[in-house]
């Protein structure tokens, strides 16, 4: 018997447990239904108050929205007006520089007219002529090397040939017109004519 009372309040004590974890259960299930409609709570008054401090807050937003898209088109055109205007004065600073060789060379045409100053109009145009290399040495511009040079087809263009026999074959006799590299790159290759040796080609023979 004392058996059988034991097991009586066991399950009684199980049956009280069950239920009380139940409880607890259904009324979490409430605190999260009253979370998740909110709105159900709320009456009429404040559910419009509530729309219309949505809206507002959707104008301002929408406003922002608009000036952000505004300042990137200013933006952008601002990139625009500025990338076109080193396009177009790129080159400012370097005409700037030529501009006093122009000058040179007006005033010795303007003195050219007294027969007299020809001595002194050929130094003015070499000294024009100086400084109209040295403003573009200082941009980048390098002569190409050919006077004596062995002919170099990467730098140079044979017009023709000649012979010399004191020097060497493919050696470049005379400069027709200079070649010029610009920041490492060739422009224009010099215009050369190279030498050959037909004693050296009878030896080679």
């Amino acid at each position: 018997m004392m058996k059988e009372e034991k097991i009586k309040i066991k399950i009684k004590e199980d049956l009280k447990e069950e239920r009380k974890e139940h409880s607890e259960k259904m009324a979490t299930k409430e605190v999260h239904k009253e979370k998740d409609a909110p709105s159900a709570k709320m009456t009429k008054t404040e559910l419009l108050k509530k729309i219309e401090e949505l809206q507002e807050s959707a104008k301002k937003n929408y406003d922002l929205y608009i000036r952000s898209q505004a300042d990137i088109d200013n933006v952008k055109k601002r990139f625009q007006k500025e990338k076109e205007d080193l396009a177009k004065y790129s080159n400012e600073l370097l005409i700037k520089q030529l501009l006093p060789v122009i000058d040179s060379l007006k005033n010795a045409i303007d003195h050219s007219q007294d027969e007299k100053s020809t001595d002194a109009m050929r130094e003015g145009v070499e000294l024009t002529l100086k400084g109209l290399i040295d403003t573009l040495e200082k941009a980048g511009l390098e002569k190409v090397k050919a006077m004596g040079e062995p002919f170099d087809p990467n730098f140079h263009e044979s017009i023709s040939e000649q012979e010399d026999n004191t020097k060497e074959s493919g050696i470049v006799l005379k400069e027709l017109q200079n070649g010029y590299i610009l920041n490492q790159r060739l422009i224009r290759p010099a215009m050369v004519i190279i030498n050959k040796n037909k004693d050296e080609l009878k030896t080679n023979t």
